[in-house]
């Protein structure tokens, strides 16, 4: 205490708990599995649109709803099979609760990789992003092969910056920019850089461009004429800006209702947003009758994985919503906790 006033003298992320019986896998034990054992069945337990923009290599897409709905018909055949499930990182329930059903359907080699894309990307190792992603998402395509292989053929849209020039011509480039790179053997190298450089997102073309004219993917030849990067944030479907979820937690936006679709037990250890209610994710369905359809609606959780998942729930229903798609720690979420 200070004076009146209460202060925090430790902070601890609320981390995701395992189902009893399932072990967790550690990034340097995923990456050796992943070498050494073809067969492993690798599961992408967030929402599609995060896989699409950036996922482990030879990972399958598998949302949470997706297996809740299908059961073991979405998984293999063989319940020997090796799995391994991850999502969002240490406090992301997501991948837990697909470990959960696959013990409950009888599955006998589960793992859950806790630490996620983000501690994945954090050890600078390669992501990848999906073709539609590619070719519809708001992204800046590289091509870091020499320039004359870029004029024979390059990805439809693609910037051609060899890779020795990369340093120079990004220099301008948002930091929040999503990057997809295809290139030869140094494209690895440059995703390094780059993620060191404090780009947050930063992915592969799988199978660079010869995987990607294989796909049936869309190309172009010839002259290059653009060669000025020029990207600015676009909100993805459904998304609202910071600044309007601001606005709502503060009160200033007096016609939404904000949800927070973590649990009620990070609520009670991490504290929650001004002008906010708690419903979690698992209750969105059984409590809409809470919820007024004459007002906007906004849901954020801790990274938005959740939040998107609420989000879906809600239009189906018939509600005015969008997400949050940010995690409340970044600093320019910047809203008050009201501490429990």
């Amino acid at each position: 205490m200070c004076d009146k006033d209460a202060y925090a003298t430790e902070v601890r992320l609320k981390l995701a708990k395992l189902p009893e019986g399932i072990t967790e896998i550690k990034t340097a034990e995923l990456v050796k599995l992943i070498k050494d054992k073809p067969t492993v069945a690798l599961y992408d337990s967030r929402p599609k649109g995060r896989f699409d923009q950036g996922h482990l290599p030879d990972a399958t897409s598998l949302p949470l709803p997706k297996l809740e709905e299908k059961q073991a018909v979405a998984l293999p055949e063989d319940k020997n099979t090796p799995l391994v499930f991850y999502c969002g990182g240490i406090t992301c329930p997501l991948s837990p609760a697909s470990a959960a059903i696959a013990k409950k359907l009888g599955y006998t080699n589960i793992q859950v990789y806790n630490e996620g894309e983000p501690e994945w990307t954090k050890a600078l190792l390669p992501t990848y992003s999906t073709k539609d992603f590619i070719l519809n998402g708001n992204v800046v395509v590289i091509d870091l092969r020499p320039s004359r292989k870029a004029l024979d053929g390059r990805i439809k849209g693609a910037y051609s910056i060899p890779y020795e020039s990369l340093e120079d011509k990004l220099g301008d480039v948002p930091r929040n920019a999503p990057l997809v790179l295809y290139g030869d053997k140094k494209v690895f190298d440059a995703v390094k850089e780059l993620r060191e450089d404090s780009f947050s997102s930063v992915t592969l073309v799988a199978g660079g461009y010869e995987g990607w004219v294989k796909s049936g993917g869309s190309i172009e030849k010839g002259p290059i004429f653009a060669t000025e990067i020029k990207w600015v944030r676009q909100l993805g479907k459904g998304e609202v800006s910071v600044a309007d979820f601001r606005k709502a937690v503060s009160g200033e936006d007096k016609d939404v209702v904000v949800i927070d679709a973590r649990t009620k037990e990070e609520v009670a250890e991490l504290g929650i947003f001004k002008n906010t209610i708690n419903i979690p994710l698992d209750e969105i369905l059984a409590r809409m009758n809470e919820l007024p359809k004459n007002k906007k609606i906004y849901v954020h959780c801790s990274t938005g994985a959740r939040a998107d998942m609420a989000y879906n729930e809600l239009i189906n229903a018939g509600f005015n919503a969008k997400f949050l798609l940010l995690n409340i720690q970044d600093a320019t979420c910047d809203c008050e906790i009201i501490r429990p």
